[in-house]
């Protein structure tokens, strides 16, 4: 019988052989043992684990792959970036790549020749991984470069991400990155879902966000994602003198830079190096999708003395390749109907392999732009990939062409519900408005149930792609009928999380009108249209029966608006829906602003206090605030009968600044518009 300690032992071994195969086999590219071997080792630790729980560390090989998200968690928890994470901007020429250094050269006159370092630019999705005390404890999506989602349950099903940082202890070390699928396994991935009757997807970047928002990560893990690490964020007990020092560290440390980094004196230099790459780069040079080539100014000290603006970095610049052609056959125009009812043209190939994937369908946007290249079925066409990532259509060539080809011409009807399509003069958009079209139908229901419409909260994707694929629901009106039982039977499912949902249902039926109008989805009506038609229509009828000149009397409504509201309430499935909700007691009349929020007599009492400081005026929001979301804080103006607008002009009479704000703050200055701060703002609210 083994002692404690021994047993102890034979955990931390087990642990550091499986953490050095790892290396060995997913960085290294180099495996030492057989998978044989490895699976005896992780099996003989899992045991080991499940006799002591109560040994189990969180950077355990074993801990790669967690248990689903709770049962009806449909969203991920957000955190915030210590550093803003910024995007790139772009370059399409040498020429912008030498005006870049002569930026930079500007804001740096002491120096001469710069160093550079050039990178290839990975197409795939940018995340953040945080370490404390050398473990893996956080790891999140850009998100809006502020705040990101936390997805640290699907990256660690990654194997190139290290769950312990080998050699000394960091404190705090949090390192950027792109995640992406390898070729390989896309293609796989997708013949599995073709198999499975699944629509494929587009591109890997597509299977790789997508992968990462799974709420199990035993899915997320079979997709077989990698990574490459790139930047370095927040650093505590570490630094780098150059970002090249940095590339060469973390692969020291068990994390997995790009291939083929190059550290160039000059721009000159850097410059060639980008032109041999996109020269070479679709030669299987490396096995995933890149998009450019990245050069980065190596000190990092000049980081910080060049700086960088509210979205991109001074010292980095992205170089994106030209995109690359080949010639198929078209064989069909096939169309698909969006998820905002418009109808898109798609052209089916014959298979043809481009940049290093599988070309066989690409959209061709609309009717107009079929009709301007003068596209046929059965044309021999030439291809490229935009980006090196979106496949389209340049042209027919028409010296190929027979005669025999056919010209495409758009359906009447909406190929899926048959109902009437609606072409809007001035648009190119085709479009299908029956609310109830079955190929809009998830779309409609995530977007009725958002937090800005009627705020259904556990209504999220995995329950919505449940509800349709079982004919559950069939419009928006039935998830009022939705059957508890039926609902409960369904994945990841169990009694509470149905008690919760059907009760979040039942409370929507009282989400002010305005919500309502937002949420059924009424073409060009956003959240402040709706906001503006209930304070001018008090009920749905009285909307529903107005004609187009009184909705263009109303300032903030144009013409386009008009008609599309009137056509709307025209269509007679649209009228059926509506009056669905009616009956289940769905809210179809204005309340009074001050009920919406509170009904407490001090709240009304505070609004109505609040009213003369803010009624009529117009506020712009700009960064993060602290004490409210962005919603909730557009919710307050509005209930005291003010006004938000997205851009600052002479009208403006506040603009409110949270963290990090944007341009809008510039434009303010500009015009010398009032700036709140948030403490302000939240004074004025009281």
């Amino acid at each position: 019988m083994s002692t404690k300690e021994e047993i102890v032992e034979r955990i931390e071994a087990l642990r550091k052989q499986l953490h050095h195969h790892n290396r060995m086999y997913y960085i290294e590219d180099n495996p030492e043992i057989s998978d044989a071997e490895y699976d005896a080792m992780m099996r003989e630790l899992i045991e080991m684990e499940k006799a002591y729980p109560e040994l189990i560390t969180p950077d355990s090989p074993s801990q790669r792959v967690g248990a689903p998200r709770e049962r009806g968690v449909e969203a991920f928890t957000t955190v915030k970036h210590a550093v803003p994470m910024l995007s790139l901007d772009n370059t399409y020429s040498k020429e912008e790549v030498l005006a870049f250094d002569t930026r930079v050269k500007k804001a740096l006159p002491d120096q001469n020749d710069i160093e550079y370092v050039v990178e290839p630019k990975v197409d795939g999705v940018a995340v953040s991984l945080r370490y404390e005390s050398s473990i893996f404890v956080q790891g999140s999506t850009r998100g809006n470069g502020l705040m990101g989602d936390n997805i640290t349950a699907n990256l660690k099903t990654i194997r190139t991400i290290p769950l312990r940082l080998e050699g000394d202890t960091i404190p705090l070390l949090e390192v950027r990155g792109e995640v992406f699928m390898p070729r390989k396994a896309f293609e796989k991935l997708n013949e599995e879902r073709v198999a499975s009757s699944q629509e494929p997807f587009a591109n890997p970047r597509n299977a790789t966000a997508g992968s990462l928002k799974l709420l199990d990560p035993r899915i997320s893990a079979r997709r077989k994602l990698d990574i490459v690490v790139h930047t370095p964020g927040q650093m505590e007990g570490v630094s780098f003198n150059t970002h090249f020092e940095f590339l060469e560290e973390i692969g020291k440390r068990g994390l997995k830079a790009n291939r083929g980094y190059k550290l160039c004196i000059g721009i000159e230099e850097a410059m060639r190096c980008c032109e041999s790459w996109e020269e070479n780069h679709a030669d299987g040079v490396v096995p995933y999708d890149i998009d450019g080539m990245v050069i980065k100014v190596n000190r990092l000290e000049l980081h910080d003395l060049l700086g960088a603006t509210s979205k991109s970095p001074r010292w980095a610049v992205a170089f994106k390749f030209k995109a690359r052609q080949a010639s198929t056959v078209l064989k069909d125009i096939v169309v698909q109907v969006g998820r905002t009812g418009v109808l898109t043209p798609v052209a089916i190939f014959e298979p043809v392999r481009l940049g290093g994937t599988v070309i066989s369908r690409a959209t061709l946007h609309n009717a107009d732009e079929i009709k301007r290249k003068d596209i046929r079925i059965g044309d021999t066409v030439l291809i490229e990939k935009g980006g090196e990532v979106i496949p389209k259509v340049v042209k027919a060539v028409l010296t190929k062409r027979s005669g025999a080809e056919k010209v495409f011409t758009m359906p009447q009807r909406c190929p899926v519900c048959s109902a009437h399509l609606v072409k809007v003069e001035g648009e190119v958009a085709i479009r299908c408005e029956n609310i109830a079209c079955p190929a809009q139908l998830r779309n409609r229901l995530k977007h009725f149930a958002s937090r800005g419409a009627m705020d259904i909260e556990g209504l999220g994707h995995t329950l919505i792609e449940q509800l349709v694929d079982k004919a559950l629901v069939k419009d928006v009106a039935d998830i009022y009928n939705l059957d508890v039982d039926a609902v409960a039977n369904l994945e990841r499912m169990g009694d509470k999380s149905t008690k919760n949902v059907i009760e979040a249902i039942e409370k929507s039926k009282k989400m002010d009108f305005s919500r309502l109008l937002f949420g059924i989805g009424i073409p060009y009506v956003g959240s402040k249209a709706a906001d503006i038609l209930a304070e001018h229509f008090p009920t749905m009828r009285d909307l529903s029966r107005a004609a187009a000149e009184q909705l263009e009397a109303i300032p903030e409504i144009g013409p386009r608006t008009a008609e599309s509201i009137v056509r709307f309430f025209r269509e007679g499935e649209n009228a059926t829906v509506i009056e669905k909700l009616r009956a289940v007691g769905v809210n179809m009349a204005s309340q009074a602003s001050a009920q919406v929020l509170s009904p407490t007599a001090t709240r009304k009492s505070e609004i109505r206090n609040a009213q003369s400081a803010i009624r009529g005026r117009t506020f712009v929001l700009t960064g993060a605030l602290q004490s409210l979301t962005r919603h909730q804080a557009e919710e307050e103006i509005k209930t005291r009968g003010g006004k938000v607008s997205s851009s600052v002009s002479r009208k403006t009479d506040y603009v409110v600044v949270g963290e990090s704000p944007g341009s809008k703050y510039d434009k303010a200055m500009k015009l010398n518009v009032r700036i709140l701060s948030e403490q302000d703002f939240a004074n004025m609210l009281r």
